[in-house]
């Protein structure tokens, strides 16, 4: 009976000692809360109740925008094995640089910190190290989306089964996708819709809840649901009447729906659901800090065309693997010289030649070369980007070995926060124009 008490002791001891220790450790911890109890409750109130969750701008916006964990349904993106190291190099004459923003000349980041802008991080590597990593409205370890990086995803995908022989770009899509044969995307090309001219005019448009591309927003649960809207986006594809604007292939033509069928025949391939797929071929390969995730709001059906969520180390981790540090992540050469020729030199200038045409007040940038496989631009000096809507960029240079992530919000309606792609591009010009190593 003694040493049955003295055991009782010790236990009741440790039992009464461990949630004060643990409280000390969480207490002393360097971790950050980004938001209070009270805050969350105040921003989901917030939401609108006649209109989507996007529709918000400015802070209440840029909360949205990293914390849309706590508002929609998610799927994973799973990670798996070690951490890769990225390394610090941090470089000074990054942050500074002057640059010329719409506030006027200023170094880079005390742009940045500025009260008229609207990034919340910036991460930026060079070589395999992080040369520049600033959060000035958000913390490291928040899951920000992406808005349309996200439409790189399948493509880089589609590029990867293409070099195994599994897919051929130059047939239609129903030939793989079958239940297509009678629908607006028979006879498509792959490339073309892959390349943003399949001709259907479908372009991003959210005026009314009338327009093609908001009737698909609600099949997908990324629009204000009407009681008449189509029960998903594969529905929506099948039964939706997508008039033409354009032959196929000949002008740029912006839309989230071809990017939802790219992922569609990532499943079909694949044989699993697209979110599982890019685990498997990209997210369990990389080293990922943490699970990416992509918001899906009806029936778990990822938002491909923008709704990925991710740590912004493991998008920079991601944008590695076209670059030649890509073994900082991998030891597997998962992205090809093949696949990155083809992003610098295979596209075609005609769509982007096109599209400047039809708009009288724009002008071609001088350095623009083409579009290509969802990239929305690649330039003379070998940047190729991709931006999102509310002020998110990924921009990778193989020939520098740079890659970098950033993202933001609207400030208001009007604000389209797009400065930031030109705005990195005379960063990194400048400070790697004489000499790149």
């Amino acid at each position: 009976m003694g040493l049955n008490k003295k055991i009782f002791t010790v236990l009741l001891s440790i039992i009464l000692w461990l949630p004060l220790n643990s409280y000390s450790q969480i207490k002393d911890s360097s971790f950050v809360s980004p938001s209070g109890v009270k805050e969350i409750k105040e921003q989901l109130k917030k939401l609108p109740k006649k209109n989507i969750w996007w529709t918000i701008n400015g802070m209440d916006m840029a909360w949205n925008n990293k914390n849309l964990h706590q508002i929609l349904t998610t799927v994973n993106v799973y990670r798996s094995g070690p951490v890769s190291v990225l390394d610090y190099n941090l470089a000074n004459n990054i942050n500074t640089t002057e640059v010329n923003t719409p506030v006027g000349l200023m170094n880079f980041q005390t742009f940045i910190d500025h009260d008229k802008s609207t990034v919340m991080g910036v991460v930026i590597a060079h070589k395999g190290k992080i040369i520049f990593e600033h959060y000035p409205r958000m913390e490291e370890h928040e899951k920000p989306i992406y808005w349309s990086v996200s439409k790189v995803l399948p493509a880089t995908l589609l590029r990867i089964y293409e070099e195994r022989k599994q897919l051929d770009v130059s047939k239609p899509i129903d030939f793989y996708l079958k239940e297509l044969k009678d629908t607006s995307y028979a006879g498509i090309r792959i490339r073309n819709i892959l390349d943003m001219a399949s001709g259907l005019d479908c372009s991003d448009n959210y005026e009314t809840f009338e327009s093609c591309y908001y009737l698909y927003s609600m099949s997908i649960g990324d629009g204000f649901r009407t009681e008449d809207a189509e029960d998903t986006p594969y529905d929506f594809v099948k039964n939706t009447k997508i008039e033409r604007n354009a032959p196929q292939g000949e002008i740029f033509s912006y839309s989230g729906v071809d990017t939802f069928v790219l992922a569609w025949l990532v499943e079909e391939l694949s044989g699993m659901p697209y979110q599982d797929a890019l685990s498997k071929e990209i997210w369990n390969k990389i080293g990922a800090e943490s699970d990416a995730s992509f918001i899906a709001p009806r029936y778990g059906i990822p938002i491909s065309h923008g709704g990925f969520l991710a740590n912004m180390r493991d998008m920079i981790r991601f944008g590695l693997l076209f670059t030649p540090s890509y073994k900082t992540v991998s030891e597997e050469k998962i992205i090809s010289d093949d696949h990155i020729d083809l992003i610098l030199t295979k596209g075609n200038p005609k769509l982007m030649q096109n599209l400047y045409q039809k708009i009288p007040s724009a002008n071609m940038p001088d350095d623009l070369r083409h579009n290509i496989y969802q990239w929305d631009a690649v330039y003379e000096n070998g940047d190729f980007f991709k931006g999102g809507w509310a002020g998110q960029g990924l921009l990778i240079n193989p020939t520098r070995d740079i890659v970098a992530v950033w993202t933001g919000y609207k400030r208001d309606s009007e604000h389209d926060a797009r400065e930031m792609r030109m705005i990195v591009r005379e960063v990194l010009n400048t400070v790697y124009s004489v000499n790149p190593e």
